[in-house]
């Protein structure tokens, strides 16, 4: 084979490669277009400015947690529902900032689809503009907790905390919340749906 056929079917090939990988292998870079949920229209991520380690994968995982747990790695900036066979479904985050960092074992006790918001009052202390929400911020595109969000309990009750969708995708990868785990909210659509009530959820 001639050197310029060569190069063409090795091009071709890796395009293939990557097409698969992309639709409905490994990784699901394709998956954050813009899509109607529950009467929002869920505006499209500029993907290709997040972090491709961050894109929704399925990836090699050991654990002895068994599947339908959530790990949530704050270090690296990573949850992963673990899954059979030694897999889990991994997904980028955002995490708390200095000062609201957390671990500690969970479970998750409510779901909410396009949940209401409501500050708590030391965060209206901190920023009075938030008073007006005292009474709760109706679900929508502008609510902090995004298009889904799930309500984390111990043995003392609400921990407070959430895995929650966020419109601001920039801050995936990053320390910027006030200790909740947030993810793309076409990310919290996917993990909402995988994940049952009374999971097992550790932050650490």
């Amino acid at each position: 084979m001639k050197l310029r056929q060569f190069l063409i079917v090795a091009a071709l090939g890796a395009v293939t490669a990557l097409a698969g990988c992309t639709t409905g292998g490994g990784i699901f870079t394709a998956d954050y277009g813009s899509k109607k949920d529950a009467g929002y229209q869920l505006p499209a991520i500029p993907i290709g400015q997040v972090p491709q380690k961050y894109h929704r994968q399925v990836v090699r995982y050991k654990t002895d947690e068994k599947p339908g747990t959530v790990i949530v790695d704050t270090k690296d900036k990573f949850l992963y529902l673990v899954m059979a066979d030694g897999k889990a479904m991994r997904y980028g985050i955002g995490v708390g900032r200095e000062g609201f960092e957390w671990n500690g074992t969970s479970r998750v006790a409510l779901k909410r689809e396009w949940p209401t918001w409501t500050p708590p009052a030391a965060m209206i202390g901190r920023q009075p503009e938030l008073a007006k929400w005292r009474g709760g911020q109706p679900g929508g595109l502008s609510n902090p907790l995004g298009a889904r969000a799930m309500y984390l309990f111990n043995k003392g009750g609400d921990t407070g905390y959430r895995l929650h969708g966020t419109p601001e995708w920039s801050s995936i990868g990053k320390a910027m919340s006030s200790g909740c785990i947030r993810l793309i909210n076409q990310d919290i659509i996917d993990l909402y749906d995988r994940v049952d009530v009374g999971a097992k959820v550790i932050v650490k």
